[in-house]
């Protein structure tokens, strides 16, 4: 069995051997954790997390509705196919995170320890024994080493880019030691939690079967993790199932999750006959994102009959920075006037009060949170880390409280905003002809086209169309079919979309594949933003040395893509909207996790309950 210590050792200087590989006078320090910042919630031993019951008992089904299909188990060829929900379930990293520190911290999970130079010029990581894959045979420090090369290879272009920047190579050391060598004269930063993220697959498998991973398969490699797959039909329907014999049934980090035998998922052609399946019983559990269902449609007999509860749990998570987002590679959507004069057409205060029934608020900051979130005028450390990109942004950053959202009137049209929006794309050169279009002075009218794929839309993005035909754009909505809008926004192939960028509590490296200018077509800069200040920003990141420091970066960008205006802020939920069929339990709610719902990890199914609920007829 795997050894299991926390503290954090500093060996004195000496000479280090590794395997062919001799570090001299180096202090090595040696830990089961690492952090960035130096600081972990559960840097001494625990038996489990904080966030779970122990106990919890092991058994039954939980099944979950999805729209849209899929043609594809390999969660990484997303470039040729369309994975299935929770495709990457059965395999696990060789460190892990928890739900209850905003400081992402990494634990060993497939590993019992590492150790590494003060430098950070490498990392070691010697491997628990015990881990097995799914087909009960040992993992091995080959497995690591070739998973690693393979994404390297075939993974999608800006994660290979990105890492190939970071890792020099992966080393097989002996059977179960791997070394990682970092790229020289680059930050620190980030460097070993790439590493302790690598994912495991089976090197035999590939060997035998010549897979790739950027081509679409239903045929997945073994992984180590508690699941795989169980069974699938194309399109309809995918089941995870529970390994008996799963390897980590007892690490501190897995006691009390992972509960359930079966996860189900069930795929449906819109939000309509995914809502009726609840309802009826043939699925499970539901995690509600519409404020229309949730304030008008929860009346159904398996509630009233106290069948299903429905609750709202506290969300403690950064909220997506989502709203109507700007494709900034077409050439129209490139001055800011216009792309403000647009969104002074979006009213969230009516949206919000009579679509959405008041649920919401207004997102405004990149980055929700006290700490990162742009406040009033820069200062302090934002304001120093500002003068360093002063040349590269408009004076007003300096001058000017930061970047929120406009407000609007109790009317859908918002008169008031409808004369700004004029005299903003009269300075971008568009003026009304005698048919009321807004028209260049080549005669070309403003054209903008919406995209999405979801009915469930249609009440919330008609308003703003019909307030943007007002104004003078020819404006139209189009919905199309989930596979029509996946192809569409993988080519760029847009206008404007509800979409966004998702942030977290630490940023690091992840910052420049979502902003940089060097990332500009790929997914996951759905805007193609490329600003000079901001490529700047995303190497100062990896600079610092203090949280407090990425804080002051962070919140410098914040305040500079705010002002771009790029996405028209629209809603944010502090809330989890769950309703469940009253056989899944889970700790009280002021215990449970902070940053995740959790509902797949650490809650748990009742049998006693769910015979009752069968022997009801609540169930199918």
């Amino acid at each position: 069995m795997a050894r299991h210590f926390f503290t954090a050792t500093l060996l004195a200087a000496a000479t280090v051997t590794f395997g062919s590989v001799v570090h001299a006078q180096e202090n090595v320090i040696t830990a089961t954790w690492f952090s960035d910042w130096g600081e972990a919630k559960y840097d001494t031993p625990v038996d489990h997390l904080d966030y779970v019951n122990p106990d919890a008992p092991k058994g039954g089904e939980i099944s979950l509705g999805v729209v849209g299909d899929f043609d594809s188990l390999n969660a990484f060829a997303t470039l040729s196919g369309t994975p299935a929900a929770l495709s990457t379930i059965g395999f696990e990293r060789l460190m892990g995170g928890v739900a209850d520190e905003q400081k992402a911290t990494s634990y060993c999970l497939l590993c019992e320890s590492l150790e590494y130079p003060e430098s950070q010029e490498w990392v070691i990581f010697h491997l628990r024994d015990d881990v097995t894959f799914s087909d009960g045979s040992p993992m091995t420090a080959e497995d690591v080493v070739f998973s690693f090369n393979k994404m390297l290879a075939e993974g999608t272009p800006s994660w290979r880019a990105g890492v190939a920047a970071m890792i020099k190579s992966a080393e097989v050391l002996d059977e179960f030691t791997v070394r990682y060598e970092f790229q020289p004269d680059i930050p620190r930063n980030g460097l070993i939690g790439q590493a302790g993220s690598t994912l495991v697959m089976q090197k035999k498998w590939f060997d035998e079967t010549g897979a790739k991973l950027d081509e679409k398969s239903f045929d997945i490699s073994p992984g180590t993790g508690a699941y795989k797959v169980g069974g699938y039909d194309a399109g309809q329907w995918v089941e995870y199932t529970r390994n008996p014999d799963y390897w980590g049934n007892e690490h501190w980090l897995n006691k009390g999750t992972q509960n359930y035998d079966t996860i189900r998922i069930v795929y449906f052609g819109d939000t309509v006959a995914a809502f009726e399946a609840f309802k009826s019983g043939d699925i499970t559990f539901r995690r509600e994102s519409s404020s229309l269902q949730w304030a008008t449609s929860y009346d159904f007999p398996a509630l009233e009959k106290g069948w299903v509860k429905k609750e709202t749990l506290f969300n403690g998570s950064l909220p997506g920075a989502y709203g109507f987002l700007y494709n900034l590679r077409r050439e129209k959507l490139q001055d800011r006037n216009v792309r403000l004069a647009l969104g002074l057409m979006y009213n969230f205060t009516w949206t919000n009060d009579n679509l959405q029934y008041g649920l919401f608020k207004q997102r405004e900051s990149f980055w929700e949170n006290d700490t990162l979130k742009a406040k009033g005028l820069p200062e302090g450390a934002e304001l120093a880390i500002l003068e360093e990109v002063r040349d590269m942004v408009a004076p007003e950053i300096f001058t000017e409280e930061a970047f929120l959202p406009h407000t609007s009137g109790d009317l859908s049209l918002d008169r008031r905003n409808v004369r700004r929006a004029l005299a903003l794309l009269e300075e971008a050169g568009y003026v009304p002809g005698d048919d009321g279009k807004l028209r260049n002075a080549a005669g070309e009218p403003l054209t903008l086209e919406i995209l999405h794929y979801s009915p469930s839309w249609d009440r919330i993005i008609n308003p703003y169309v019909e307030n943007l035909q007002a104004l003078g754009v020819d404006a139209v909505y189009n919905r199309i079919d989930p596979n029509q809008y996946q192809a569409r926004t993988q080519s760029f192939d847009y206008d404007m979309i509800y979409d966004g960028y998702l942030n977290g509590f630490e940023v690091g490296s992840d910052f420049s594949q979502k902003y940089s200018s060097e990332n500009v077509n790929d997914v996951f800069n759905p805007a193609g933003l490329a600003m000079p200040a901001i490529d700047y920003l995303s190497e100062r990141i990896l600079e610092v040395d203090t949280y407090d420091e990425m804080a002051a970066v962070v919140r410098a960008a914040d305040r500079i893509m705010r002002h771009e205006y790029f996405i028209v802020p629209a809603h944010m939920n502090d809330s989890h909207w769950v309703a469940y069929y009253d056989m899944y339990e889970h700790v009280p709610d002021a215990q449970l996790e902070p940053y995740s719902l959790g509902y797949l990890s650490t809650w748990w199914y009742n049998a006693d309950k769910a015979a009752a609920l069968r022997e009801a007829g609540a169930l199918k």
